[in-house]
């Protein structure tokens, strides 16, 4: 009977097969696994103008996950107002939060960081303030709360998006309040005194509305769509939509990356499925005419 039908069917089953055989081959390509996250630390994550220095002396610098690790929020900084604040005041029950750690006065790393940070969320429809936050601490107590401000005002211009000004805050700190905040998440640098600068890794956070680290992102370049699931994920789905939830279901979080990579077994579940489904509608539809075609040859 089956056989039967199809034969009645043939271009609905024609199309069915190309359709599927297209959709398998689009599924393969989709689900390649991620490019591992280049070694923390690599030289290659100094700042340019650094002088050369021995292997040794980028010993410990880098960033060390501490997933699900609780950031001390009752620590003191001082916003680009001047006014000293405890780290809770940019944490809510609903908001995650977006941590980056840089300085202001860096010539080159930072400046990429937190433009590859803007670039991102500017493909992302969430916003700052409204669905999340954005904090990004310096660890040079050098900065000054001036300084944060200019900064604060660069990323605005550039980021374009009105009413989010509410949803960018740059910290500066004491020595005592910026290593407990960088040993904390794990975040190690060190300071080169022959140029007054800073040796360090490259990378965001985002953090839960209670301050638990959940994600890690490596580099200076963050694709919209890791951010937008880590955002989500951080809320405990309190913001995103249905097919963020879809995506969740296909999608996984790889420390080892620090990017969110395709689940094979749950993609190729999904697809058969899916070709159960379409099988059975494309029987349907032939049997159905071929029951058509019955009663109209034997005159009913």
């Amino acid at each position: 009977m089956i056989k039967n039908s199809c034969g009645a069917g043939n271009r609905a089953c024609s199309r069915l097969s190309g359709g599927l055989l297209l959709f398998f081959t689009a599924l393969a390509a989709f689900a390649q696994p991620g490019q591992p996250a280049p070694m923390q630390p690599s030289i290659s994550l100094q700042d340019s103008n650094l002088k050369p220095a021995l292997p040794g002396a980028l010993a410990g610098v880098g960033i060390d996950q501490k997933l699900d690790s609780q950031v001390p929020l009752n620590l003191q900084f001082v916003d680009e107002y001047g006014a000293t604040v405890p780290l809770s005041t940019y944490f809510h029950s609903r908001k995650p939060v977006i941590l980056a750690l840089v300085y202001y006065r860096c010539p080159m790393l930072c400046t990429q960081i937190l433009n590859g940070l803007e670039s991102s969320l500017k493909a992302v429809s969430f916003n700052p303030g409204q669905d999340f936050e954005i904090v990004a601490v310096s660890f040079d107590p050098k900065d000054t709360w001036q300084t944060a401000a200019a900064k604060k005002q660069t990323y605005l211009k550039r980021y374009g998006r009105s009413n989010t000004a509410n949803g960018w805050h740059f910290l500066t700190g004491d020595e005592t309040n910026i290593q407990a905040l960088t040993l904390a998440v794990g975040y190690h640098y060190k300071y080169d005194p022959a140029t007054d600068q800073f040796a360090h890794a490259s990378g965001i956070m985002i953090v839960t509305p209670d301050g638990r680290l959940s994600r890690y992102f490596y580099g200076v370049e963050y694709a919209p769509r890791d951010v937008r699931l880590g955002l989500v994920e951080a809320s405990r789905n309190k913001i995103g939509s249905p097919v963020d939830q879809i995506l969740l279901f296909c999608y996984h979080y790889d420390p080892s990356t620090g990017k969110y990579g395709a689940l094979v077994m749950r993609m190729v579940r999904v697809a058969g499925a899916g070709f159960v489904l379409l099988g059975a509608a494309a029987i349907l539809i032939a049997l159905k005419r071929e029951k058509r075609g019955n009663l109209v040859r034997h005159g009913i």
